[in-house]
């Protein structure tokens, strides 16, 4: 009896830990996509965030010397919604005002976020797979980072933002009907480039909760997809936040069961190791020509 309510507490906790990033990510990704703009370069968001964070902290940890610093992951977080938001804008500018394609430019940021950590590990500590371990870490409320209470309570204000304010109208509006948002005043590039900038910042944020609220340095590839799941979770949402989050929970559940199941006999290894990417691949296959994205996604808009 006890080790059942063990298990399950601890695939309770696992399934909150493994799907704060994913909903994270996917709420960025659904403001990005609402305001007609396809970010596909999340998965390199995440990595830029999450490298950001933990270089940051670790030095100035070095550079403040022993002794606790409580205030310090915060600015390691702050740091890593910034770097998100300008690596976001970047894809922005590239495919607003230059309207390239949203797909190549996101791939090109992906592909940077690649091999820039393994530039930026050699430089600082000499090896390019992994960061120095911080000691200043984001604390835990009842078992979880604050950084997992942040993540669920922006559903709702993410519903809010998107269908009770005139922001959240105008973005669906530019993501929808861009020259009809147009004829009557409303800024569609203005609105594109927030929604974009935001994909990243929220992505940004996810990647320092996986390297200073979940684990405690950064390690290259540590991100293993996450930007893709949600963007399947995205999808599988339907771009809502609701939807988004019953999504994301399915899919923090599928890996959080993995990691349940490690090291057990009921599944051989492999199968357990490939479990959420199957849960992905299958639910996308089921449903992915009954969701209808916004209207005007993935199209460049010139006036």
């Amino acid at each position: 009896m006890n080790l059942d309510v063990a298990f399950w507490t601890a695939l309770f906790l696992s399934t909150l830990r493994q799907t704060t990033p994913l909903l994270f990510t996917a709420l960025g990704g659904m403001f990005s996509e609402r305001s007609g703009v396809t970010n596909i370069a999340l998965e390199g968001i995440i990595l830029f965030g999450a490298l950001t964070a933990a270089v940051v902290v670790e030095r100035f940890e070095a550079a403040l010397g022993p002794g606790p610093h409580p205030w310090l992951p915060w600015v390691g977080v702050l740091s890593a919604m910034l770097v998100g938001g300008l690596v976001a804008a970047v894809h922005a500018v590239v495919s607003i005002k230059y309207r390239a394609d949203q797909i190549i430019s996101a791939t090109a940021l992906n592909l940077l976020a690649l091999g820039a950590p393994s530039l930026v590990l050699t430089y600082f500590y000499g090896n390019a797979t992994s960061s120095k371990e911080v000691a200043n870490r984001l604390p835990l409320l009842l078992g979880l980072s604050p950084l997992v209470y942040l993540a669920f309570l922006l559903v709702p204000v993410a519903w809010w933002v998107l269908f009770k304010t005139p922001f959240g109208l105008r973005l669906r509006a530019v993501g929808e009907h861009p020259e009809a948002a147009d004829t009557l005043g409303v800024n569609v590039y203005r609105l594109r480039y927030t929604g974009v900038i935001l994909s990243g910042v929220l992505a940004g944020l996810a990647g320092a909760y996986l390297s200073i609220g979940f684990l405690n340095q950064f390690v290259r590839g540590m991100s293993a997809g996450m930007g893709f799941i949600a963007l399947a979770a995205m999808i599988f949402g339907n771009w809502h936040p609701l939807g988004i989050l019953f999504s994301t929970l399915l899919f923090g559940f599928a890996s959080a069961l993995a990691i349940q199941l490690q090291g057990t006999e009921i599944l051989p290894a492999v199968l357990v190791q490939a479990f959420p990417y199957v849960v992905t691949v299958l639910v996308l296959a089921g449903f992915i020509g009954r969701s209808r994205p916004p209207g005007a996604v993935g199209k460049p808009y010139e006036k």
